[in-house]
């Protein structure tokens, strides 16, 4: 396998309070990464994955930056508990919301917390490339605005190539389509980086691609699925891969889960994920954001073959060893065997 997505403990340096309800952790953990990517916390009994706000171009610590969420069991827990010197458990770091090669301009919405994987990726940009950089953060209000000395000490650094514009809701209401295709302009080869809300999102994906941007050039980050995503996307698998729907709601064909040594078989349902079959079988696997983006959920595939729905935490050389993020994965052959790492 390309990554080792099993938990490590990391000793917590020290913490930066951002805003009234943001902080970053700085980890004592020498783990390679790139721009862009994030890691998965594994606290409470739960997982949470928290992008990296560090570079590894410009900063010699990594640093993952963490909004407290009302009613966020891990968010709210590291906030009120966590100190200098705790040790939590992460995975090491994963992602593909990363540069590519390209001397494109590279321009990025984000909302909120949003701002933090967008900060390592301009980091990155600004220290390793000649590409032009522009951001628009949408926060709530001025008190809410994450790393704004930072991103204020990158445009007094580099002021021929970077740009940050600041939008204020309580100001100049949500943003609209009209303000993103302005933010745009005549730049229509760049590459767009998206992060933050779903709402704002959706709008901002909606107004690039009315504006004349091709797909291709929008690279999402997303933590929580689209109401209406998995349908959608169920929908889109190729019709030779689906067998066809019985009464009982069940189909031909058999998904075998080993899962800490042990095989659980069981029957085949329509539109049914590989993790949801898991859970039918009674078993409890690994999984955080169910929207196939975390990877903590992942597995392999050794017998059969599974399509995923939506994939943005594998990269092509772990997809081609058959590695899955089962949370997205659906059978499309008669019979499946997926193995979960111990």
């Amino acid at each position: 396998m390309v990554r080792d997505h099993g938990f490590h403990p990391v000793r917590i340096k020290r913490i930066v309070q951002e805003t009234p309800d943001t902080r970053t952790y700085v980890l004592d953990a020498p783990f390679p990464y790139r721009a862009g990517q994030f890691l998965t916390v594994r606290a409470c009994g739960a997982l949470r994955s928290y992008s990296m706000s560090s570079s590894p171009d410009t900063d010699s610590e990594l640093m993952t930056t963490v909004k407290r969420v009302p009613g966020g069991l891990v968010s709210n827990w590291m906030h009120e508990h966590l100190e200098p010197g705790d040790v939590i458990e992460t995975t090491r770091p994963a992602g593909v919301f990363c540069l590519r090669e390209t001397s494109a301009p590279l321009l990025a919405l984000c909302g909120g917390s949003g701002i933090t994987p967008i900060l390592s990726l301009t980091k990155t940009a600004l220290a390793t490339t000649s590409r032009r950089v522009r951001v628009l953060a949408a926060n709530r209000d001025a008190d809410s605005v994450i790393f704004a000395a930072a991103l204020a000490e990158l445009a007094a650094r580099h002021p021929d190539r970077f740009e940050i514009r600041h939008h204020l809701d309580d100001v100049s209401g949500f943003v609209t389509d009209a303000q993103v295709r302005d933010f745009t302009g005549d730049d229509l080869d760049a590459d767009f980086y998206l992060c933050g809300p779903g709402p704002f999102m959706e709008l901002s994906e909606n107004a690039l691609l009315a504006h004349g941007v091709d797909s291709g050039q929008i690279f999402s980050e997303r933590f929580t699925p689209t109401a209406d995503e998995p349908t959608a996307l169920a929908n889109a698998l190729p019709a030779e891969g689906k067998a066809d729907g019985k009464a009982d709601g069940k189909r031909d064909g058999t998904v075998s889960i080993v899962l800490a040594g042990k095989r659980h078989t069981v029957p085949q349902h329509p539109g049914e994920t590989l993790l949801e079959s898991a859970r039918r079988a009674g078993l409890f696997p690994p999984f955080s954001c169910e929207s196939g983006n975390c990877a903590t959920c992942i597995a392999h595939v050794t017998e059969g073959e599974a399509k995923m729905r939506v994939n943005n935490a594998l990269d092509d050389d772990e997809v081609a060893e058959g590695w899955v993020l089962t949370c997205q994965g659906e059978p499309v052959t008669p019979h499946v065997t997926v193995v979960y790492e111990n």
